[in-house]
């Protein structure tokens, strides 16, 4: 297990991605959610994050490359250089990825980093409520 890294809060930088078809998703929970997300560091991958400024265009965000353009890999980098503390990546289980591999990698990575990961919005729900208790 790599070595823990300091963290300045338990929660204060989030990797936000969304596949395709849950990107309308994300959008509406970090919109629901504006109220906690907005003191924290938000990392999106390049459309995520563009469709989420679209909705909340007062909401600071640092854009990345898009997901299969590179992004994915960027987010798993902050990751592993102990510069996110947590990833919501919603996920679209049904639609075939052509950069499946990327997605795999980025998932393990948030693995072996043992920070809270979020595959859907009911676990993001669940680690918001843990977050603010």
């Amino acid at each position: 297990m790599p070595a823990a890294h300091a963290r300045r809060s338990p929660f204060a930088r989030l990797g936000l991605v969304a596949h395709d078809e849950k990107k309308e998703l994300m959008v509406e929970f970090v919109d629901h959610h504006r109220a906690f997300l907005e003191p924290l560091e938000l990392y999106a991958t390049g459309t995520t994050g563009a469709r989420i400024l679209e909705r909340c265009p007062d909401l600071s965000l640092t854009r990345l490359k898009s997901g299969p353009l590179g992004g994915d890999q960027q987010i798993g980098a902050m990751i592993a250089e102990g510069r996110l503390d947590a990833l919501f990546f919603f996920v679209d289980p049904l639609s075939p990825m052509p950069h499946d591999v990327d997605v795999k990698a980025l998932t393990r990575v948030a693995e072996v980093y043992d920070i809270p990961l979020a595959l859907n919005p009911a676990t993001a729900d669940l680690v918001i409520r843990a977050m603010t208790a």
